[in-house]
C-alpha cells in the first residue's frame, strides 16, 4: 500500500489554496482543506469533493486546530485591499494568531510548515527591484498596516520557531498574482480590469497609471510553492516568488481592453494612501535555489483568465458584481 503524504492547506478554498490543493492531490497527497470561507468559496474546490484524498473542513486558523499532517500550507488571510481593511483588526488576528496556532500545531507534529508572506512586506518600496534582504518601507499606522504588519510579525514567529525550536520552516513572499478562480469583488487590479473590460463599464486607473507592478500566473506560483517545500531544510527563506515582468497599470489595462474586444474607457481617480508606485520581484535566490522562474506571459496568462469570468459573469448577476 502506497502511503500518501498527509497536506494541510489552511485557506485552501480560496485562489491561491484552491489550486494549490488541486496540484497536491494531482502530485498523490492526501489534502485537507481548511477554510472560514470569508473570501475563499466552495465553488473553488467543488470538483475536488468527489476525490477520497481531499477533505474539506470549515474552520478560522485564530483558533487552534487538532490534526494529524505531515505538512502544513499557511496560506489563509484575505489578500486584497477590500477584504483585508474590512476588518482589520481580524485582519491582523489571522497573521498573528494563525501564524502561532499553526506553528504549533507543526511543533506538536514536527511538520515541515509553509507561511504564504507576501511582497507588502517591502512597503512602498525605495530599492528595485526588491531583493529578500530589502527590509521594506511601511507604514506601520496606515490603513494597509493590519495585512502588512500582519505579515510581517509572522514571518518573524515563523523565524523564532525555527531558532527556538528548530522547526523546518519555508517562507514565500508572494508578489502579484492573478488567473482563474480569482474573486470578482477583490479590488485587485487584474480581476477589476477583467471584470469592468467585460461588462464594458469605464475602467478605474488610480492615480494617473504610471505605477508598476509584477503579474504571475497562479499556475508558475504553485510551483513555485512545491519547489520551495521540497527544497533542502536550510533554505527557510524568506523567497521572493513571482514574475519579474514590469508593467505600468495603464498598460495592463490597455491589454485587458485589446484582449476583451471592449468599449471600455479609462477613468482616473486619486491614488489611495501608501499605494506602492513600483513592486517588482528579485527573483535571483528562487532561480539560483529552486531552478525556478515564471513560464506563462502575461497575455497568455490574461486570456485564461478573462475566459473565466466571462463564463462567472454569464452565470451570477451584474449586481454582484460590485467594480
Amino acid at each position: 500500500m502506497m502511503l500518501r503524504k498527509r497536506v494541510l492547506v489552511t485557506g485552501g478554498a480560496g485562489f491561491l489554496g484552491s489550486h494549490l490543493c488541486e496540484r497536491l492531490l494531482a502530485e498523490g497527497a492526501d489534502v485537507l482543506c481548511l477554510d472560514n470561507f470569508f473570501t475563499g468559496t466552495k465553488d473553488n474546490v467543488a470538483p475536488l469533493l468527489g476525490n477520497p484524498h481531499f477533505e474539506l473542513m470549515r474552520h478560522d486558523v485564530t483558533f487552534p486546530l487538532y490534526v494529524e499532517v505531515d505538512e502544513i500550507y499557511n496560506l489563509a488571510c484575505p489578500a486584497s485591499p477590500i477584504h483585508y481593511q474590512h476588518d482589520p483588526v481580524q485582519t491582523t488576528k489571522t497573521s498573528v494568531h494563525g501564524a502561532i496556532n499553526m506553528l504549533g500545531l507543526a511543533k506538536r507534529l514536527r511538520a515541515k510548515v509553509f507561511q504564504a508572506s507576501t511582497s507588502e512586506v517591502y512597503g512602498d518600496p525605495d530599492i528595485h527591484p526588491q531583493p529578500e534582504s530589502y527590509r521594506g518601507n511601511v507604514n506601520p499606522i496606515g490603513p494597509r498596516a493590519c495585512y502588512d504588519e500582519g505579515k510581517r510579525c509572522a514571518e518573524t514567529l515563523f523565524f523564532d520557531y525555527h531558532r527556538q525550536h528548530r522547526l523546518r520552516i519555508r517562507v514565500a513572499r508572494i508578489f502579484n498574482t492573478y488567473g482563474p478562480r480569482m474573486h470578482p469583488n477583490d479590488g485587485r487590479v487584474v480581476s477589476n480590469f477583467v471584470v469592468q473590460a467585460l461588462r464594458g463599464a469605464p475602467i478605474t486607473i488610480f492615480g494617473e497609471g504610471q505605477q508598476t507592478r509584477a503579474f504571475c500566473y497562479v499556475d508558475d506560483l504553485v510551483e513555485g510553492f512545491l519547489r520551495l517545500m521540497a527544497a533542502p531544510d536550510e533554505l527557510t527563506g524568506p523567497v521572493n516568488l513571482g514574475n519579474p515582468g514590469e508593467f505600468t497599470i495603464r498598460q495592463l489595462a490597455e491589454l485587458v481592453i485589446e484582449l476583451t474586444n471592449s468599449k471600455s474607457k479609462l477613468v482616473f481617480q486619486p491614488l489611495p494612501p501608501d499605494d506602492p508606485q513600483q513592486r517588482r520581484p528579485d527573483i535571483a535566490l528562487a532561480r539560483e535555489k529552486l531552478g525556478w522562474e515564471p513560464e506563462v506571459p502575461l497575455r497568455e496568462g490574461l486570456k485564461k483568465t478573462i475566459a473565466y469570468f466571462d463564463q462567472l459573469l454569464r452565470r451570477l448577476p451584474a449586481n454582484l458584481f460590485v467594480p
